[in-house]
């Protein structure tokens, strides 16, 4: 069996990692669509065991939540009725959480948006913190019994709501968003600093995620047929940004600035966890 030299396989991540689809990047790198996909599987295995590792005790001081939406095998309205409801068919969201001084993603899932999500996400970054932070998360209700659940009283907890006009109605404006017209600060647990209370960041997160896989565009033909490729296509991605992707701001990646890496990670270096998983 034939198997890529490491230059091929840093070309195929620098094309994906800037957002490019497997397709696309067979074109541009003459690789076949089966290896550019098995190296897609193997990468993101071994990214997503290398960040479970490292991002360990961590000294965030203030974590903002958020959930993204993308969709595999089709958009939720086209699922065929006989695969309605099935984890992977339809709508797929990814939760994130952002360190907003070190702008470090300190836990992410990829699956669906319902309470036991919520459960195992809040549970997964609170294992991973060292100390009491600022938690802040939009609206959305599963997060109140999951941070009960995983942090107790140990958190100062606030929800952001933002308030919406009534999404456009007209068919020459179907995709784009409600207008934004306020928002509400809510204390939930402890004491935070409302002045501080915002998910600015996580929600910027958000571009860059859209921005930098082309699977989680929002009108694309390239998304995930399978949503194991959804969660090592988003392993790959955080590994690059948390790794590898200067930050315009801090001058640094996120993994230095947040104290868990001493220099800038290569593409080589991401290609050679394949070997070392």
């Amino acid at each position: 069996m034939n198997k890529l030299t490491q230059a091929k396989r840093v070309q195929i991540i620098a094309a994906l990692v800037e957002g490019n689809s497997i397709r696309a990047t067979c074109r541009m790198t003459g690789a076949a669509k089966g290896t550019v996909l098995k190296l897609v599987v193997d990468l993101g295995k071994a990214c997503a065991a290398y960040q479970d590792r490292t991002l360990r005790n961590l000294t965030c001081k203030k974590i903002q939540c958020d959930e993204i939406w993308s969709f595999c095998y089709a958009k939720e309205r086209n699922v065929p009725e006989e695969m309605k409801g099935k984890l992977g068919v339809g709508d797929v969201w990814t939760w994130t959480a952002i360190d907003a001084d070190t702008k470090l993603i300190a836990a992410y899932l990829v699956g669906d948006r319902t309470a036991v999500y919520a459960r195992k996400f809040i549970d997964d970054l609170a294992s991973r913190l060292t100390h009491r932070v600022q938690l802040t998360t939009d609206g959305h209700r599963p997060y109140l019994t999951a941070v009960e659940r995983s942090f107790g009283n140990e958190v100062d907890y606030a929800m952001l709501d933002k308030i919406y006009n009534a999404p456009p109605t007209d068919r020459t404006t179907r995709y784009s968003p409600a207008e934004c017209c306020g928002t509400r600060k809510t204390t939930i647990k402890g004491n935070p600093d409302m002045a501080q209370v915002s998910t600015s960041f996580v929600e910027r997160q958000n571009l860059t995620m859209r921005m930098s896989m082309r699977r989680m565009t929002r009108l694309t033909n390239a998304f995930s047929k399978k949503i194991e490729n959804q969660a090592h296509a988003v392993a790959l991605h955080f590994m690059h940004y948390n790794f590898a992707r200067v930050h315009q701001t801090l001058r640094v990646t996120p993994a230095m600035e947040a104290g868990i890496a001493d220099h800038v990670w290569s593409l080589e270096e991401i290609a050679n966890l394949i070997d070392s998983n």
